[in-house]
């Protein structure tokens, strides 16, 4: 029990860790540039892929066979379109987007719907495992 609670205890600090220094800098830096903004999207979206070939993939393969992994992820590709194109829908109707500066605010919407859609089964998952 008290690995249990130690896994859990480490694995919240530093699930949260990182979302809490990035809302940190995001409320401390008040403008900045797309240069900037441009980076932190690049470098998070690389370690994303970094995790998941790396990662996630082999892993997926050693529990199961290519073509539910497959699935997985064009399932996962599939849902990220529909989500870009609602997004981009709702974004033309709001006229948000009168320049080309302002699709790095998409793009990040769209990430924070990926991880907020991603949340759900990973939180079924943990507690399916414990």
């Amino acid at each position: 029990m008290h690995e249990i609670l130690k896994t859990t205890f480490l694995g919240l600090f530093f699930g949260t860790f990182g979302t809490t220094l990035g809302g940190i800098i995001g409320v401390v830096i008040k403008k900045c540039s797309n240069k900037f903004l441009s980076f932190v999207l690049s470098f998070a979206s690389g370690l994303m892929m970094a995790v998941i070939c790396f990662d996630l993939i082999p892993e997926a393969l050693s529990i199961s066979v290519i073509t539910n992994v497959v699935i997985g992820i064009v399932v996962g590709i599939i849902t990220m379109i529909f989500c870009d194109v609602l997004v981009e829908k709702k974004f033309k109707v709001n006229k948000v987007i009168k320049e080309k500066n302002n699709t790095l605010l998409k793009t990040g919407i769209i990430i924070s719907i990926g991880l907020a859609i991603h949340n759900f089964p990973e939180g079924l998952a943990i507690r399916l495992w414990i």
